[in-house]
Parts: structure tokens; sequence; C-alpha cells
């Protein structure tokens, strides 16, 4: 097919007949990812600034939705698929900066968060994509850090609420429609909560019993694409409600509800998180409260508000850690998590991963009390016998640097820990502090 051909099918997508929507998108999706030779029809006419490819978005963004207007199994069916396609098209082409800038319109950001955070969407994971791919700009991720979305109390939800921006021909509204006035909601401790319901999703063979349709592994990409910029990691080191609806359960870090997932079984959650807490990192005047076990309440500066530490170091060093034993002495410098490993522990496998724990790890050795800690809690002995095994030459080098911090001798100079200089790498956001693709 030529891309004439191609551009002739463009018009299609808006027609009344939703057969004809999805037999038109269905010739147009292979055309979407970047290696395809003719995807310049999505994009050329955007480059050159004109109205065409942004029809084309539109058409997609709407087609997300595709609503039903008549309640049949064949149109029902119809309606998933063309969903379904206009998603994929959309994963495909939010990897170009123009068409990301495109779909960042508050309108369709408010359309895939709430989507997202139905607990019946059928499609969330492909909307997490997409929201992982817009994320990457700045603006973009400092407006889902601000958005607000629609909810409405709904007590058989496995939620507790419905949000009202979600309606969709593959979401449709609960029956009988909860009552009361909708309220406004921050949206992203929502989707803290959405993506660690998400996390057992895969482990449940019977979808009916499964508390969410998508199991959410690409929120995880989007909290570290948000959390290199100095707004996104404090909204993660910031006392907040572990519940927004309810104020009793108390106050958490953020950031502590993410780092559980530390050796979860799927890659893409496990880079995520793995990337959120290096970005958390940059911060060291929250080194204390992601140390320090949750018995311990500590404010992180600037704020003056105290909640539970996070307790960081054993979702830190479980990846890192094999099955080796370790004498009596040592053994008791470990993390209680760590001790008495079975043989059948095994390393996080992808290297990419394992790197950014070390440069976590180097990361909290910049304070003196973090080196102490570390210093104090067996870190040495699980990175010398992680260097033992480390085929990786970048992450063996890395290994070597931290072990230079936590056995070099400290003197007055290296003692002092300032807390201007800490703020001042809190609030830029150079090269160095950006997070690796996973």
């Amino acid at each position: 097919m030529s891309a004439d051909q191609l551009r002739e099918l463009l018009p299609f997508l808006r027609d009344k007949n939703p057969q004809v929507r999805q037999i038109a998108l269905q010739n147009l999706l292979g055309h979407t990812p970047k290696e395809a030779p003719l995807r310049s029809i999505f994009l050329s006419d955007l480059r050159g600034g004109g109205t065409q490819d942004n029809d084309v978005l539109r058409d997609l963004k709407i087609l997300c939705r595709d609503h039903l207007s008549i309640q049949h199994s064949t149109t029902f069916i119809s309606a998933q698929a063309t969903a379904h396609d206009a998603f994929r098209a959309l994963v495909n082409l939010s990897d170009d900066s123009l068409v990301a800038a495109s779909l960042s319109e508050p309108s369709f950001i408010q359309f895939l968060v709430a989507y997202i955070l139905n607990p019946n969407s059928i499609l969330a994971d492909l909307a997490s994509m997409i929201l992982s791919n817009i994320t990457s700009t700045a603006s973009t991720g400092n407006a889902l850090i601000a958005l607000e979305i629609s909810v409405l109390p709904d007590p058989k939800a496995s939620t507790g609420y419905y949000p009202t921006q979600s309606r969709s021909g593959t979401c449709a509204a609960p029956v009988p429609y909860p009552s009361g006035e909708p309220e406004e909601i921050l949206a992203l401790p929502l989707l803290v909560d959405a993506f660690i319901q998400g996390a057992n999703v895969d482990n449940e063979p019977d979808p009916d019993k499964r508390p969410r349709k998508a199991s959410l592994h690409f929120l995880s990409s989007v909290f570290a694409n948000i959390s290199i910029t100095s707004t996104g990691r404090m909204y993660f080191l910031t006392a907040r409600l572990s519940n927004p609806f309810k104020p009793e359960e108390g106050l958490e870090y953020p950031l502590a509800k993410l780092q559980v997932f530390t050796e979860h079984r799927d890659t893409i959650r496990r880079g995520g998180t793995a990337s959120t807490m290096k970005n958390c990192a940059f911060h060291k005047p929250a080194h204390k409260a992601m140390l320090l076990p949750d018995t311990e309440k500590v404010a992180i500066p600037p704020s003056d508000v105290e909640a539970p530490s996070m307790n960081m170091l054993p979702y830190l060093l479980l990846p890192l850690a094999g099955p080796e034993e370790y004498d009596l002495e040592e053994q008791e410098l470990l993390p209680f998590e760590l001790q008495f490993l079975p043989q059948t522990k095994r390393r996080e496998l992808d290297p990419v991963i394992r790197l950014t724990y070390i440069e976590v790890l180097l990361l909290l050795c910049t304070t003196f009390w973090g080196r102490e800690y570390l210093r104090g809690h067996g870190v040495y002995e699980v990175v010398r016998a992680l260097h033992n095994s480390e085929r990786d030459d970048k992450i063996s080098e890395h290994i070597v640097r931290l072990v230079a911090f936590l056995k070099r001798d400290e003197g007055d100079e290296t003692k002092k820990d300032s807390i201007e200089d800490d703020i001042a790498m809190n609030n830029s956001d150079d090269e160095d502090n950006q997070i690796i693709e996973i």
C-alpha cells in the first residue's frame, strides 16, 4: 500500500459507521511504529505546522474512547478492537516529541489518568504507556503533578470511587450510577495507589477475581519521569496522607509505597521503581528519612512535617545480594531481611537496574551521615560479594567507587555536610540527574 492510499484512509477514522472506523484504523496501525517506512503520513504535516496530522491525532484520541451508540455484543467487540488499535497507534507515535506535545493537552491527560484509575478499564496498560511517553517532558510531568480529576464516592468499586471522566466504549459507567456531587482530587496519589493495586494482577489466573483489569507496570516509568525534576522529587519526599479518603490512616512518604517493588518479577516495574529511588536520592536532606527504620519519624526539609521513615536499605540491597554465607560478625551488620538468605537467592538479572541500585548507594554516600549508616549496616559486605560475581565492567567500576567511599578515612572536612549545597543540588536538573532508560 502506497503513502497516497494510506492518506485516503485517514478521513474514514471519523466515519459514522464503527466497522468502517475499525477497518481504516486496522490498516493504518502497522504504519505507526518508529521503523515503519510510511510513518511520515502521521508526522509530515505536523512538522510543517499544518493541521492535517493534528486532525489525525485528534481522531485517534477520540477513537480511544469510541463510545457505543448501540449496546450489542458485535458492536462492543468492534469498539474494543478500535479503541485497542487507537491506543496502540498513539503508544507508537508518542515517542515523537511533537506528537507527545499534541497529546499533552489537559482534556486528553485527564481522560488518560481517569481511564487508568478506573479498575474496569481493559486497556489501561496501553494508556499507561502513552502517559509514560508524554511525561518524558518536564512541562507535562509538572502538569501531572498538579492535575486534579473528578471522582464520585462509589462503595461498590474496589477503589471506593468512580473517576467520572473515564467513561468510554471499553469502560462503561457503573450501574446504578453513583449518587452525590463530584469532588476534585489530586490525581497523583490515586495513581500511586492504583500502581500498588495492579502489582499482583498478573498472579491471579481468574479475571473475575482481579482487583483491576490491568497491571499498570508502566506507571513506574511515569513516576521515574516526573521525579527527574525537583518538583517531582519533592512530591515523593513530602509527607502526605497515606489514604486521601481516610485521613485517620495517617501520613506516609509516597516513595515508601514504591520501594517495595525492587524485587517484583516485572522488569518495567522494577526499573521504573529503581530510577525513581535514584532521582529522589539526589535530595540529600532526605537521606535520613530514606534510610532510618519506619519506627522513627523524620521530616524532610524544607518541610517540617514528620512521617515514618522508609527503611529503604533492605530494598536496595536485596536485589544485589546472592546466596553468599557471611561469618557471624558480618551477618550481624546486615539488615534483618538479608540475614540467612536461601541458597536459591538470585541477584537482579538486568544490568541496568543493578547499576541503578549502585548509583543510589553512591548518592547516599554524598553525606557523612549516609556513609556512616551504610558502613554500619553491611553495605560493604554485600557489594564485596557482588563485585566477585559481577561481569559488567561499568557496574564493577561503580562498585569500586562505592567501596572507596565506604572504606576511606574521614577527616574534619569530609564530615561536614552543607545544607545549602543540598538545597542547590535538589533545585538543579543537570545532566548528572537523569534517569537511565530501562
